[in-house]
């Protein structure tokens, strides 16, 4: 029996990671190049569903492969803690006391069964301790390190922040110091992912400025005619068949979308299974993308709305109107009852948060696939 091939739950490998393979090469070259390179400090942005999660986990392939140790986290309460158990299952060593899990010392560390929690003035000392402390074993070879990436940074406390950042510049510094020729230095690599408007909280936090140095790259739309090119192969390799002109119109369908991408392509596929069929038609096509927007309103819209103001929303329904066409941006003021300034205002903070573009001149377009048309049905 053939599988589908498409993989469209979060955070899933796709078959082809199309329209990525830059970002891809500029992580493995930092990897190679050696300590310093600006590319083993990352910020990975993008709206729901443009393959972040995706993105991190090839990055800790790629890591894998060349012999480096990884750390795969999703930001939440207690990360730094889980970071610095992971680094030193049997404890850490600071200052002649030993912490462990099952420990609890005043003015250092208090910990319940199985989970230690450090205060935040320790937070980046324990981790620098246990980061320093890793990379001195000898389970990691001679020019190696340890990768770590961490998802969702936007749900990551600002104490946690802070104290990854000041910990791992520390280390950077602490590596600078040595007597280690850089072919054999060990290093540390860290990859920040999550929504756009994250990267201004990290960046102007006074600690966190090293990130400024940090390689910041936006994933966008892929170019239809790769996913086009795509459709084709993966459908290809999976023993059925699909023609120039439906792989087209259903790339036109996915809008370049990385995850409608993937939902269309397996939907489509499903519809040819069901029929028995190993070729992917124009009808397959159609009901495919028909059950891909079901799935993407509950997936990627309604989240992707979770955060908006009753102002902002004010404005994304203004725009609504018009879908799938743009909207002038003089339209705006007379429907939401409002004055220029404060269209200027959210105008600004929404095309920050990648909700919505500029199209032309005086024009405005939602950044993410089928969000007015989710809007409409409100």
């Amino acid at each position: 029996m053939l599988a589908n091939p498409f993989k469209p739950t979060a955070g899933k490998m796709p078959p082809i990671l199309i329209g990525r393979q830059s970002v891809i090469d500029d992580f493995a070259e930092a990897l190679d190049n050696g300590v310093g390179a600006p590319g083993r400090i990352m910020l990975i942005t993008g709206q729901r569903g443009f393959g972040k999660t995706v993105m991190l986990t090839e990055f800790r392939r790629i890591a894998k492969a060349r012999q480096w140790e990884t750390i795969g986290e999703t930001a939440s309460e207690g990360l730094v803690a889980r970071l610095v158990q992971t680094l030193t299952p049997s404890g850490i060593h600071m200052d002649q006391v030993n912490l462990s899990p099952s420990i609890g010392i005043t003015g250092l560390a208090s910990a319940s069964i199985g989970q230690a929690h450090f205060t935040a003035e320790s937070n980046p000392l324990t981790l620098r301790n246990a980061l320093n402390k890793r990379l001195a074993s000898r389970k990691i070879g001679k020019g190696k390190g340890i990768l770590i990436t961490i998802d969702e940074t936007q749900a990551a406390s600002r104490e946690d922040l802070v104290a990854i950042a000041t910990a791992i510049q520390h280390v950077i510094a602490d590596g600078d110091e040595s007597d280690t020729s850089e072919a054999e230095r060990k290093g540390v690599a860290i990859v920040f992912a999550g929504l756009p408007y994250m990267v201004n909280d990290l960046l102007n936090n006074e600690v966190t400025t090293f990130l400024r140095r940090a390689l910041r790259r936006e994933l966008d739309n892929v170019p239809l005619p790769d996913v086009k090119n795509a459709f084709i192969e993966t459908i290809g390799e999976s023993g059925k068949q699909i023609g120039e002109s439906d792989a087209l119109e259903a790339a036109r369908a996915s809008k370049g979308y990385p995850y409608m991408v993937q939902l269309i392509g397996y939907y489509m596929w499903q519809s040819s299974q069901r029929r028995d069929s190993d070729i992917v038609s124009a009808h397959d096509v159609k009901v495919g993308t028909a059950d891909a927007l079901l799935a993407f309103d509950d997936a990627v819209c309604a989240p992707a709305l979770d955060g908006a103001t009753s102002a902002e929303r004010l404005f994304l329904k203004a725009m609504a109107q018009d879908t799938p066409n743009p909207t002038r941006v003089g339209d705006i003021a007379g429907r939401t009852h409002r004055s220029r300034s404060w269209v200027s205002k959210y105008r600004a903070i929404l095309i920050k948060n990648r909700l919505i573009r500029q199209s032309s001149h005086g024009q405005l377009e939602f950044a993410v696939p089928h969000l007015g048309e989710y809007l409409n049905t409100l």
